[in-house]
């Protein structure tokens, strides 16, 4: 393995691609420098002088400035380095489309066909609590559901989308935890679901049915606890009927085109941008060559990049969306009176990322090169295929769980430090680097580490078929581990 890369001509800095030494020689094309200093894997070194207030180039674009001079074989990062990043923007659009590298080939996964014409990558059974006071009762129905039932085939797996909400909310909080909870319901991962009430909260039952739209009355049922003398026994009653409604689902022969996936970072290192992103990036540009979907978010992380996104708007609608999708972001930061760049976090930082634009111009790799065809609002469900972003914080839990709400039956997840967690749907851990994937081999799925010593092409080959297989029903580690969780993005007053 290299000691360093140069991702891009223009840089001035190069990354370490392992632990080196203060003293340590590194070959730059034909120029040898002499390190000043001990580097961290995934950390900068500047390969040219840099003076005080010239920007710091890497990826091709500035991640900030040098606050102070910087001399060549020095370890760039945050004691030498500030972002350029400052306030609300204008933008022009600048179309720059590129022409998708890959063609259809006409693949296909194993999945759950439903009534609507959606397509489930998962066929389980779920109770969406509409306020977060029947977690227990739900927990409860599950357990006397399965005592009674034994073997709960062909479902795959039953859980409750436990969660916080659904009283005591207003305006924006209120509509966000009704919105996604109503997605939940529509999901195509769930084979059915109960919608569990207490009786007395704000997200209303009735209401919360009334306003769901078109759904199939033998795979989903409502149940408000207050109104029923025995709210267990009624509970698993519903359940029954469901299972007597699905007992005939199975997987069958379907395109990838059906498949939507969500993109999403967290604990990020300096080699997230190098190895991993671009790995999801290749992977969501094959899919949508295939007709299939994706979805961006983390728009915080998106700063500093947002230009890249937006010349590659479908349409000048789609750019005006894009410019709002972040504008409106940045009036969240500022309304809330929170700076706009309190960012990397301090685990980004200790794996090498110095800036925002830093973090951002590896966060954003993984929408690839794709146009961008739509932008949703959070708690909006995708209508069309091909890249979309949407709008949701960079928060894992709460990003993830926003882009399974918004329909994605998969979550790509990258990471260079590491996380346990999932949300509501399989979310597949990528690393970004072989040691934290040897480390935690029961929470990382896929080592994308191996494109520091192999080709690109093979690695997306094999990336290719195991999403494949992991749509078809082989389960990641947030499944085995039963680690599954909804968080719902919250802004305002509760009562």
């Amino acid at each position: 393995m290299a000691d360093i890369l140069k991702i891009n001509e223009k840089d001035n800095v190069v990354v370490a691609l392992k632990d080196l030494d203060k003293g340590q020689p590194i070959f730059v094309n034909d120029q040898e420098i002499e390190l000043l200093e001990d580097v961290k894997r995934g950390h900068k070194i500047a390969i040219t002088r840099i003076k005080g207030n010239e920007n710091v180039v890497k990826y091709g674009y500035p991640i900030g400035h040098a606050t102070t001079d910087i001399p060549v074989g020095a370890h760039v990062h945050t004691h030498n380095t500030k972002t350029n990043l400052d306030g609300v923007q204008d933008y022009a659009y600048q179309p720059k489309l590129a022409e998708n590298p890959f063609k259809n080939e006409h693949l296909t996964f194993k999945g759950f066909k439903r009534k609507n014409g959606e397509v489930g990558i998962r066929n389980e059974l779920w109770i969406v609590p509409t306020v977060g006071c029947v977690n227990g009762v739900a927990e409860t129905i599950i357990k006397r559901f399965e005592k009674e039932v034994g073997d709960i085939s062909p479902f795959e797996a039953i859980l409750v989308l436990r969660h916080n909400y659904g009283c005591s909310q207003l305006g924006d909080d209120h509509v966000n935890t009704r919105s996604i909870l109503q997605d939940a319901v529509h999901h195509p991962n769930a084979g059915g679901v109960l919608v569990l009430g207490l009786g007395c909260e704000n997200n209303d039952l009735y209401e919360f049915e009334e306003s769901l739209g078109e759904f199939d009355p033998n795979r989903v049922k409502f149940l408000v606890s207050q109104e029923v003398s025995n709210e267990i026994e009624e509970g698993v009653k519903l359940l029954k009927e469901i299972y007597e409604a699905a007992k005939e689902d199975r997987r069958e022969e379907v395109p990838l085109s059906e498949l939507k996936i969500g993109l999403k970072c967290g604990g990020s290192d300096g080699l997230s941008g190098i190895t991993a992103n671009p790995l999801l990036g290749r992977l969501s540009d094959f899919l949508v060559a295939q007709g299939g979907t994706t979805v961006l978010t983390e728009v915080p992380e998106m700063f500093g990049a947002e230009t890249i996104l937006m010349e590659r708007a479908h349409d000048e609608a789609i750019f005006s969306k894009t410019v709002d999708l972040i504008n409106e972001f940045k009036q969240y930061f500022i309304k809330n009176n929170q700076p706009i760049y309190e960012n990397p976090s301090p685990g980004n930082k200790a794996g090498g990322i110095t800036t925002l634009e830093d973090k951002s111009l590896g966060c954003t790799q993984k929408a690839g090169t794709s146009v961008v065809m739509d932008v949703l609002k959070y708690g909006e469900r995708l209508k069309t295929k091909g890249l979309n972003l949407l709008s949701s914080p960079g928060n894992d839990l709460v990003a993830s769980s926003a882009l399974a709400a918004a329909g994605c039956q998969l979550v790509l997840f990258t990471t260079g430090r590491g996380t346990p967690f999932g949300t509501f749907v399989p979310t597949m851990k990528v690393s970004s680097n072989t040691a934290i994937f040897e480390a935690k081999p029961h929470w990382i799925d896929y080592n994308a580490g191996v494109l520091l010593e192999e080709s690109p092409d093979v690695v997306l080959k094999d990336f290719i078929q195991y999403v494949i297989r992991v749509a078809s029903g082989e389960q990641v580690n947030n499944e085995k581990n039963d680690f599954r969780e909804l968080a719902i993005f919250k802004t305002g007053v509760t009562l």
